[in-house]
């Protein structure tokens, strides 16, 4: 029988490492840190280490399709699937930063949507019976939702929203901004926090599909918010420290067996919030 094994990916520091390094106390089985750059993950692997803590490294950039095929035939082969995979790789810009919002807008939905969507819909299939499915999603994708046009908000509640026409929504807002039009549209200006609401609602979308299509696999699936975490991205001033905005992504990691909630949820402090 393989060893079970988990997957964070863009966890060769801040949030990331904070989940590795829960998951090396918590987690019975492999943790692997993935990492585009090779050196930095051997770097957070060998820091571990000197925590007294083993992770393993596997290179992983979500933006490269064949980094992730590479990846999910590794995993297959070598532990017949993922028992946790959390998806953390994200980017955003920094509120000063002088990059014109169509840029951002297409970088920001590039890595933090798309490139998120294709690892899922590689991993998904190799996600093991009972496994758990972490994306690592926001509180500002849900006030960005409410800051879109009531007709925005409707499809992006609905229950019957399927995964290409979110997909769609998402072009749409990036070939809107890039004409400067976003706002026309209904949508907000922020690039990350619609980066966001997608990644929440694709979760919603792709629970349910797991729900229809491996009813007795027990697997789940949520989207969960760190909160604002003192991290290179979200800078010196935010309350919490990432071992503190690992918490609620560890705990929907580590569901016991046998749960059934929640899933396809949004999920903060370990609370499931309104979307």
């Amino acid at each position: 029988m393989a060893n079970r094994v988990a997957v964070v990916t863009g966890s060769n520091k801040g949030i990331g490492l904070a989940i590795v390094r829960a998951l090396c106390q918590q987690f019975p089985g492999d943790v692997y840190v993935t990492a585009r750059d090779v050196g930095r993950g051997q770097e957070a692997v060998a820091s571990l280490a000197s925590e007294g803590l083993k992770s393993n490294f596997h290179q992983l950039d979500i933006n490269d399709l064949n980094s992730i095929t590479t990846a999910t035939a590794y995993f297959k082969e070598k532990y017949g699937g993922v028992d946790v995979l959390i998806n953390n790789a994200g980017i955003a810009f920094e509120v000063a930063d002088a990059t014109p919002f169509a840029v951002q807008a297409e970088v920001t939905l590039k890595t933090n949507f798309f490139a998120t969507r294709d690892m899922l819909t590689h991993f998904l299939p190799i996600i093991k019976a009972g496994g758990r499915v972490v994306n690592v999603s926001s509180f500002v994708g849900s006030r960005t939702l409410n800051q879109c046009s009531l007709a925005l908000q409707q499809r992006f509640r609905s229950e019957d929203i399927t995964e290409d026409e979110l997909v769609g929504l998402m072009q749409q807002f990036v070939d809107r901004a890039k004409r400067d039009e976003h706002k026309q549209g209904g949508w907000p200006e922020t690039a990350y926090g619609v980066s966001k609401m997608g990644l929440t609602t694709l979760s919603i979308i792709l629970a349910r599909r797991l729900s229809k299509e491996r009813p007795n696999d027990g697997i789940l699936l949520n989207a969960g918010c760190p909160g604002w975490v003192r991290t290179d991205m979200a800078g010196s001033k935010a309350p919490k420290s990432p071992d503190e905005g690992a918490v609620t992504l560890v705990y929907l990691a580590l569901l016991p067996p046998g749960v059934t909630e929640p899933h396809g949820k949004f999920v903060s402090d370990k609370e499931v919030q309104p979307w």
